[in-house]
C-alpha cells in the first residue's frame, strides 16, 4: 500500500463525471415532462374525474337478431 509523499497535498473533492452529470440532467427533465404532462392533463381534462355527466345512448334496430 503506497502512501503520498509529504510535498503532494489531496486534491479534495473530484469533480463529477460525466455519467453523474446525465443522470442529473435525465431526472430534470423527466420531472419536467411529468410537470407538462400534468398541466396539458388540467388543460385538457379539466373533468376527467366527474362522469356523472356523461349520458351514454342506446340504439335499438328492427332488424337485429337478438329482438323477439
Amino acid at each position: 500500500m503506497s502512501t503520498l509523499p509529504s510535498n503532494d497535498v489531496p486534491t479534495g473533492k473530484q469533480p463529477p463525471s460525466v455519467y453523474t452529470v446525465m443522470l442529473l440532467l435525465a431526472m430534470l427533465f423527466m420531472l419536467i415532462a411529468v410537470i407538462a404532462m400534468f398541466v396539458e392533463l388540467n388543460r385538457w381534462g379539466p373533468d376527467y374525474y366527474k362522469t356523472n355527466t356523461a349520458r351514454p345512448t342506446v340504439m335499438l334496430t328492427t332488424n337485429s337478431p337478438f329482438i323477439g
